[in-house]
């Protein structure tokens, strides 16, 4: 009887990619899906560690599943906070039988011993090149770089991934082909620094290229996280080519001086430049951001400044994160901490304010006709709506998964909307 797995994705959608990469090489080697972390023979928590809400995430379910698995099933920690506090992890956690980093070990595939962080060479291979099993949705993400070049004041990612090592474009073409004879109609390409991808091995404007190719294997093609000063006049028109004009800028906040605290660069009138070049190329594009409150320095001045942008701005949505001191990190030694209360309240007034705008920009569909990809029964994703992170479209529970068709909205509610079908599509992805 084949042994069964389980693995638990913390964390962001580069996590996922890395949790499907690993689920394909243990089907490789035999293993099958379980049902239930209850049922499995292995249990995988892949990590969060990017702030401390998701580390404290991590380890509060590293105990969950290590009460629910049964007393035969061994229990492996990876991903960002494996990575990150390895040792301290295989010293806190006596009930993890290994805590391995970004390279799975080989011991993991080969016996039923596994070895502890620290007791020896673990070994591994490069989750960015391996296979993967055909998804269960007609989308996918797809990595096409790790590591990050920039020293953001906030982000400690650099300091455990690395420097970043970008995928040739043969490797990922070759993934996305794979992906399409699956039935995957949508590729979201994902990367720290997603903009940059190329460069460092002397491709400037890889991604361009990229996107085309890959636009021409399947029915959409999105971008996740967009460096703003990246966002180059080329670049947004190779979005809107794609027919598929999604724009994820990663902002973090709108006040200069705050900004160069955080070693970025960018301003309240520059953002909203680029936002409006957008919009007069693509009057229908959607726009999403983050943003970091309580950052150290930020004042009363910069968090108006962020709800006058954020008024201006009409974003489709917009996330909102209070401040996490990273160990070494620049933005751990600086002074004029703002008390967590108070970053806290910062953060209300701006998610009041963007939940209405948003719920105004989903209200003024109704009434019109929009493409969707029926990602499972009911439930559907226009150009507007990334998976997992934003709202959807309502749709008719019988139409089958991975039809592409025109509805006309019909009503919204908050980030929702509720459509009825025009006619189906039954052609294969482009």
């Amino acid at each position: 009887m084949p042994q069964r797995y389980w693995i638990e994705t913390l964390g962001c959608p580069k996590n996922a990619v890395d949790s499907a990469k690993l689920a394909g090489t243990l089907h490789s080697d035999g293993f099958v899906a379980a049902e239930t972390p209850e049922d499995a023979d292995l249990v995988v928590v892949n990590t969060c560690a990017f702030i401390e809400p998701a580390r404290a995430e991590s380890v509060e379910t590293i105990l969950e599943l290590s009460e629910r698995r049964r007393a035969s099933a061994r229990l492996v920690v990876t991903g960002c906070l494996a990575e990150r506090a390895g040792a301290e992890l295989a010293e806190a956690l006596p009930e993890v039988d290994l805590v391995a980093g970004f390279g799975v070990p080989v011991q993991l595939r080969a016996g039923p011993r596994l070895q502890r962080l620290g007791d020896g060479a673990l070994g591994g291979f490069d989750l960015l090149e391996l296979e993967r099993p055909r998804p269960d949705t007609p989308w996918a993400y797809v990595k096409v770089a790790e590591g990050c070049d920039r020293k953001c004041g906030f982000c400690a990612i650099p300091s455990f991934r690395g420097a970043q090592r970008s995928r040739s474009a043969a490797s990922v073409l070759a993934e996305v082909d794979a992906l399409a004879a699956g039935g995957v109609r949508e590729i979201v390409l994902v990367a720290q620094d997603l903009a940059s991808y190329g460069r460092d091995d002397g491709r400037p404007g890889a991604l361009i290229d990229l996107m085309g190719e890959v636009r021409r294997r399947v029915e959409r093609v999105r971008l996740l996280y967009l460096y703003p000063s990246a966002l180059t006049d080329a670049l947004i028109d190779a979005v809107i080519a794609t027919d598929v004009a999604y724009f994820d800028l990663s902002l973090q906040h709108v006040s200069s001086p705050l900004l160069r605290k955080m070693r970025r660069v960018g301003s309240a009138e520059r953002f909203l430049e680029r936002i409006a070049t957008i919009r007069e190329r693509a009057p229908h594009a959607a726009l999403r951001s983050s943003f970091i409150l309580g950052y150290p320095g930020e004042t009363e001045e910069d968090h108006d400044a962020l709800l006058a942008f954020l008024a201006a701005a009409e974003l489709d949505w917009a996330g909102f994160f209070a401040f996490s001191e990273e160990p070494g990190t620049y933005a751990a030694g600086l002074e004029a901490k703002v008390p967590a209360a108070l970053a806290t309240e910062r953060l209300r007034e701006c998610a009041e304010l963007q939940d209405a705008l948003t719920a105004k920009r989903r209200a003024d569909l109704v009434g019109s006709v929009i493409s969707v990809l029926v990602d499972a029964p009911g439930v559907a994703r226009s150009h507007r709506e990334a998976p997992e992170i934003d709202g959807v479209v309502q749709v008719d529970p019988a139409i089958a998964p991975g039809s592409v068709l025109d509805v006309m909205v019909h009503a919204a509610e908050g980030p929702d909307l509720f459509a009825e079908a025009l006619a189906v599509s039954e052609a294969a992805p482009r």
